[in-house]
């Protein structure tokens, strides 16, 4: 594993300000002991369990729905709505699933494995945004009331891996609602579990005023121990420094996405504490390296499908100084788009080279671009810590050697989107690993956009020499093997330079003297571990 400098240790950014402040005015009411006021810079982008595979709303929705393994602040598996797992003794390609018992979905129907089959089948669906972590799976079946079968295409030993964002839904309300099928969200649909739910979480949803608040409570019917945090109001505030300000005030008593440049303060403020820690997720830019012409740019062929082009944008990003100045010291620069977490990373990925802006020239020269060219350059303002200054920062490098990147800053409800309908030509987005495994990645960003896989390729690179090591690795039961062809895969992908990687993300919480809560690896704090001294 990669040591961590102890700089580095301090593990971690529309609305306007008025409407935040409005928003914060209401948090104020009735607040107690066991409310807790959550603030981040961004809400769930929808409710539908199913719909958007994005790391805001899977941690919220965590709260009001289950899934069958979770994962401990250390980041093994904890058993959820199943309570065993295990590979069939007679059948290596059969999962079989144990389900917790006297289980309640929040309208009081019972918790079965019909429910379990019926959300499997609803998260492979096409309009799913989770389908790529069950592109293996051949059929879910119920053997009785608490017995699951899940078989695969061949035996994988690692599939329990995926089930960790995958929600339990209630198969009836499904059907009596008409949301059989998952929202699409990038397609810009509406359905009704957008705004309603039905779980069988530790929370069922008071109100909801998408991006300005969501009250929770405690699910009087849930089978886990009474949590100390009987209330959370979740506010989404997407400046910096008005989430610091309502921290310090005391409108909010927790703030996940701490400000890089506030951690010190903060943490040398009385009455505030700050928790911090690594997070399994890289920060990446991505381009399109297959289409014969680029949608905004200035010339009339693709230049981002030119080797020499890519190396001359890796050959211009200074890591460095984005750490230092952009990030304040709070990232962790690599030369691999995989966090240090992930099975499959080594410290020979890591590595990246300085920059060196008149080798970068001369490759932009050998391309066919003397004069280099101007093409749009996509980002969010409203995920990511310093999402928006890290591009600006790029574009400032890249125009060094006569690359004009005309900046498009927006919010994440249309950067998505725009990513996964192939609309952006050059793009910053950030990747967790759910999984733990390299898998993931290649499953959603590297395979070619077909069936259920390359749902998040933005790139569009298309390898089918690596898309069959890709589709190897999901049921290749020798692990000496299946790391063999992950290292194959990765020597690949960084040699055409598909992705091309920033840092790994650190992430800091800071919450009021008083509250307890870990910083958790995959940045998805659950309120039923906070604990009050």
């Amino acid at each position: 594993m990669l040591k961590i400098q102890n700089t580095l240790n301090f593990a971690r950014t529309g609305r306007t300000m008025m409407l935040a402040g409005a928003a914060f005015a209401l948090t104020l009411a009735a607040a107690d002991a066991n409310t807790l006021r959550w603030a981040r810079v961004g809400d769930a982008l929808t409710f539908d369990p199913h719909s958007a595979n994005e790391g805001p709303t899977s941690t919220l929705l965590h709260h009001i729905y289950e899934t069958l393994v979770g994962r401990n602040t250390d980041g093994s598996l904890a058993a959820g709505l199943a309570t065993e797992w295990s590979i069939h003794a007679e059948d290596p390609t059969i999962w079989v699933f144990k389900l917790r018992e006297g289980v309640q979905f929040h309208d009081g129907a019972d918790f079965t494995a019909e429910d379990v089959v019926f959300s499997m089948d609803r998260a492979r669906s096409e309009t799913s945004d989770f389908k790529g972590l069950h592109s293996s799976v051949a059929e879910v079946t119920a053997v009785d009331d608490y017995t699951v079968h899940v078989k695969l295409e061949g035996a994988s030993p690692l599939y329990v891996q995926n089930l960790t964002n995958t929600f339990m839904v209630d198969k009836g309300w499904a059907e009596a609602n008409g949301v059989v099928a998952p929202q699409d969200f990038k397609a810009g649909e509406e359905n009704f579990a957008v705004r309603n739910t039905n779980g069988t979480g530790p929370y069922t949803v008071v109100s909801r005023d998408p991006e300005v608040r969501t009250v929770l409570a405690h699910f009087a019917g849930h089978w886990g121990d009474v949590p100390q945090v009987t209330e959370i109001i979740y506010t989404p505030i997407k400046e910096a420094a008005t989430r610091v300000a309502a921290l310090l005030s005391g409108e909010v008593d927790f703030v996940q996405d701490v400000p890089v440049q506030d951690i010190v303060r903060l943490e040398q403020t009385a009455g505030i504490k700050v928790t911090a820690g690594p997070e399994n997720r890289t920060i990446f830019f991505g381009y399109d390296v297959s289409s014969e012409k680029l949608i905004s740019a200035n010339v009339d062929d693709n230049p981002f499908s030119k080797p020499q082009v890519r190396e001359a944008l890796a050959l211009t990003l200074d890591r460095d100084a984005i750490q230092q100045v952009v990030m304040r010291g709070q990232s962790q620069p690599s030369g691999v788009a995989m966090p240090p977490f992930v099975n499959g990373w080594t410290e020979a990925m890591h590595v990246y080279s300085a920059p060196d802006y008149d080798k970068a020239k001369a490759l932009l020269t050998e391309a066919g671009y003397p004069d280099g060219f101007s093409v749009d350059f996509h980002c969010p303002n409203d995920r990511y810590l310093n999402d928006e200054a890290i591009c600006q920062a790029f574009v400032g490098m890249v125009g060094r050697i006569g690359v004009k990147a005309n900046l498009v800053s927006q919010s994440r409800t249309i950067h998505f989107p725009a990513i996964q309908n192939n609309e952006v030509d050059f793009y910053l987005l950030g990747w967790g690993v759910p999984t733990f495994d390299s898998a993931y990645i290649f499953d959603f960003l590297i395979h070619s956009k077909e069936d259920k896989r390359g749902g998040w390729n933005g790139s569009r690179y298309s390898n089918p020499e690596v898309d069959a090591m890709i589709k190897s690795i999901a049921t290749e039961t020798d692990l000496v093997a299946r790391n063999a062809t992950v290292a194959k895969i990765w020597e690949k992908v960084q040699e055409d330079r598909v992705l091309l990687a920033v840092h790994n993300q650190l992430l800091a919480y800071a919450v009021k003297d008083g509250i307890n809560l870990a910083a958790h690896p995959e940045n998805q704090p659950k309120m039923t571990t906070v604990t009050f001294d």
